[in-house]
C-alpha cells in the first residue's frame, strides 16, 4: 500500500433503506418505540451494513494486534518489552481476561503479531510482523511511513480474511506495553489539545511515573510540531504499529460491510485515525464503552460515536468490545422473537 492508494479508497455508506427496514421491525414489536433506546439504532446500523432485517452476529471474533512501543525505553511503562511476549504467550493459551470473555461469549480470539520485540515467534500467534516493536518516540519517528502503510495493510487483510470465512461482526483489541503513551500522544495532535487533557496514569502508574509519561508525551508534541490534519505523520511518529494495524481493521470493515465494534481509548485512536484517513469508516464502526482514559471521551465525541456501557473500564485487549457481544445477543433476543403488535391484535 502507497499512500496514494489509501486515498484513493472509497467507502460506501450502508444503506439508509436497509436501516429504516430494521427500525420497523422494531417498530412493530409490542413494546414502546424506542424503547430498548440507543441498542435499537445499532441492530439497524448492523441490519443496514450487512443489507438484511434479519439480522445474524452470531459468528464473531476479536483481533488482537500485538506489538511493543519503543518509548518502553523512557520507563514509562510498569513492564518491559518482554511481557508483551508473556501475555501473547497466555493469550494463545486462552488464559487472559480477554480469551475467557470471548469463550463465554463464543467468539473466536485473532491474535495478531504484528510487531512484537522479541525474535522467537509464539506459536498460535498469527505472524504478520511488521517491525520488531517501533522506535522511541522521544528519539526519533516510531516507525517509517512504510510501516504504518504496510500495519495498515495488514489490518485490511485481516478483515478481508475474516469476510471470506464468514465473519459478521469484528471487535478491536490490541496488546503492548506502552501503548497508552502511544495513544495519548497520537490522541492529542490529533484533537489539538494539550498532552495533560488526554495523558492518563494507563495500567496503575505512581505519581511520580505519571509525571513523567506527562513529561515525555509534551516533548514529542513540542519536537514535532503536529497539524490536527496530518494524520499519517502523527501515526508514523508517535503511534504503534498496533494502533495502525487497528486502523486498518476499521478500514477493512468499511470496506468489506463487517461492523466493526471500538474497544478503549487505543482502539478509539485507531478508529479516529481510520476515519481521518478514509472518510466514511465511522458508519461501520460500533462503540462499545467509555474508557476511564481522560482521551476516550474526546475521541468518541469527535467521532460523534456515543458509548453504551460507562463502567471505568481499563483493561484493554478487546474486553470491553467482547463485552458488548453480549449485550447485542441479549437485544436481538427481543428482536427476534417478541410479540408483534399484529400478534397482539390479531388475538383480540
Amino acid at each position: 500500500m502507497t499512500k496514494e492508494s489509501l486515498k484513493e479508497l472509497k467507502i460506501n455508506k450502508p444503506s439508509k433503506e436497509q436501516r429504516q427496514r430494521v427500525k420497523a421491525v422494531w417498530d412493530g414489536i409490542a413494546k414502546p418505540v424506542n424503547g430498548l433506546g440507543q441498542f435499537e439504532g445499532i441492530i439497524a446500523q448492523i441490519g443496514a451494513i450487512a443489507e438484511t432485517t434479519e439480522v445474524d452476529i452470531s459468528k464473531r471474533a476479536v483481533i488482537v494486534m500485538c506489538a511493543d512501543n519503543g518509548v518502553v525505553e523512557e520507563g514509562i511503562s510498569h513492564y518491559g518489552y518482554e511481557m508483551t511476549a508473556i501475555i501473547a504467550g497466555e493469550l494463545v493459551k486462552g488464559t487472559t481476561s480477554v480469551s475467557r470473555m470471548a469463550l463465554r461469549a463464543n467468539a473466536d480470539v485473532l491474535p495478531v503479531n504484528i510487531g512484537i520485540h522479541q525474535e522467537e515467534e509464539i506459536t498460535g500467534l498469527i505472524q504478520r510482523r511488521v517491525a520488531f516493536g517501533t522506535k522511541n518516540f522521544r528519539q526519533e519517528p516510531a516507525m517509517s511511513e512504510e510501516e504504518a502503510l504496510k500495519a495498515i495493510e495488514i489490518g485490511i487483510e485481516t478483515v478481508r480474511e475474516c469476510k471470506e470465512r464468514g465473519y459478521s461482526i469484528l471487535a478491536t483489541g490490541e496488546l503492548g506495553m506502552g501503548n497508552t503513551t502511544t495513544s495519548s500522544a497520537m490522541a492529542a495532535a490529533l484533537l489539538g489539545c494539550l498532552a495533560e487533557d488526554v495523558t492518563g496514569v494507563g495500567a496503575g502508574l505512581s505519581k511520580e511515573a505519571f509525571v513523567h509519561k506527562h513529561e515525555v508525551i509534551k516533548e514529542a508534541l513540542e519536537k514535532y510540531q503536529f497539524q490536527k490534519e496530518e494524520t499519517l505523520r502523527t501515526l508514523k511518529t508517535v503511534g504503534g504499529l498496533d494502533i495502525a494495524g487497528l486502523a486498518g481493521v476499521f478500514i477493512g470493515g468499511a470496506l468489506y460491510h463487517i461492523p466493526v465494534v471500538i474497544d478503549g481509548v487505543i482502539s478509539a485512536v485507531a478508529a479516529l485515525t481510520a476515519e481521518r484517513l478514509v472518510p466514511g469508516a465511522k458508519e461501520y464502526m460500533i462503540p462499545s464503552h467509555l474508557s476511564k482514559e481522560p482521551a476516550a471521551k474526546k475521541l468518541l465525541e469527535e467521532l460523534d460515536l456515543h458509548p453504551v456501557i460507562d463502567a471505568s473500564l481499563a483493561l484493554g485487549e478487546g474486553t470491553g468490545a467482547v463485552l458488548m457481544f453480549s449485550l447485542l445477543d441479549t437485544v436481538l433476543s427481543v428482536y427476534e422473537g417478541s410479540s408483534t403488535f399484529d400478534d397482539i391484535n390479531s388475538s383480540l
